[in-house]
């Protein structure tokens, strides 16, 4: 086998049949790194990325590291490849806020006609990381692992073309589990599909407001029209549920002179349902018929929240002319009676 040698390089193999059995010899040889050793197809694709960097075959072993099956550079090599380039300008490396709890390593890569490139990577980012007090290099030197952290990042950034896209090998150790999917089985799905879905936000009432607008409309604002469908399942009312129909509330004959008062009304009926003589019985009337009608149980939970959404519709000219502050009693009860529904369906 005959072999090229330079002054600087050493010597490398000129054809495809001595770079195969120059990289038989290696994997045969205590000399090189143990990942290497009895893989000579690793050991040609490493001299091979090597050669594409600038790095003599030797280099590139020694350098060259395959960790969770992709290749990466170690961060003095990193450096070196940077700075033999000639587009590189300088490279500047330092610590910031030394002898606080939060000491940041700083990498200013100068490429030549372009704007420096600034990394920072500081303890709170390695705690962040879950990195600080990891047991090996970081629990052993944390100044150098985060120098090698903030380098990487600037290197990267501002000479991609040398790297080759390669990334550091002192970060590629950070990620063990990077190629190695969790099993279906180690992974807990949740309890409930909505337990994902965020809360919304409660809206908040002034404590000591006694501004009724703001009240009612805080209330109305929680009320859903188009309630979310979920699998929770409301007890049971402890008395009979009983259908809207029957409600025992005897309804005037459609040819009786309409009297005074304040009108019930059903949707579907042209007459009112009941009449009463003060607001205060028609409140109580109508949380009577809205209660019995959200408690209907031979009907569908959705059909129930209907037959409350066009009751107060039908009824919504006499709410309106309710107190202020009573009114909010209605609202509130509305609200929760829909929520409730929409949970049983």
């Amino acid at each position: 086998m005959q072999l090229t040698t330079t002054n600087q390089r050493g010597f490398a193999p000129a054809t495809l049949t001595e770079a195969v059995t120059f990289s038989e010899m290696l994997s045969n040889s205590n000399m090189v790194p143990k990942a290497y050793q009895g893989k000579p197809q690793d050991i040609l694709v490493c001299v091979q990325w090597g050669m594409e960097m600038g790095l003599a075959p030797m280099q590139a072993l020694q350098n060259i590291a395959v960790i969770n099956g992709k290749p990466s550079v170690y961060g003095d090599a990193m450096m070196a490849l940077v700075q033999a380039s000639p587009v590189c300008e300088d490279v500047e490396e330092y610590f910031e806020n030394e002898g606080t709890p939060n000491p940041v390593a700083v990498c200013v890569a100068k490429r030549r006609g372009r704007k420096p490139v600034i990394a920072k990577f500081s303890v709170e980012d390695a705690k962040r990381a879950g990195l600080w007090a990891k047991q090996g290099p970081w629990s052993a030197y944390p100044k150098r692992m985060m120098q090698m952290r903030a380098r990487g990042f600037a290197l990267r950034d501002a000479f991609p073309d040398v790297l080759k896209g390669l990334i550091s090998a002192e970060e590629a150790q950070d990620y063990p589990e990077e190629a190695k999917p969790r099993p279906a089985k180690d992974i807990t799905p949740p309890r409930n599909p909505l337990d994902m879905v965020a809360k919304p936000e409660p809206v908040a009432i002034p404590a000591q407001t006694s501004d009724a607008a703001i009240i009612e409309a805080a209330l109305a604002d929680t009320v859903d029209p188009e309630p979310v469908e979920v699998m929770a399942v409301i007890p049971h009312a402890e008395e009979e549920p009983v259908e809207v129909e029957h409600v025992e509330l005897q309804p005037l004959p459609d040819d009786s002179d309409q009297p005074l008062g304040f009108a019930l009304r059903v949707p579907g009926r042209e007459q009112p349902f009941s009449f009463h003589q003060s607001l205060e019985e028609w409140q109580d009337a109508y949380e009577e018929l809205a209660d019995k009608t959200a408690r209907a149980g031979k009907r569908p939970a959705r059909e129930r929240m209907t037959a409350l959404k066009e009751l107060r519709v039908a009824n919504e000219e006499t709410i309106q002319r309710i107190d202020s502050i009573k009114r909010i009693r209605h609202t509130a009860s509305y609200a929760q009676r829909i929520k409730a529904l929409g949970a049983a369906q």
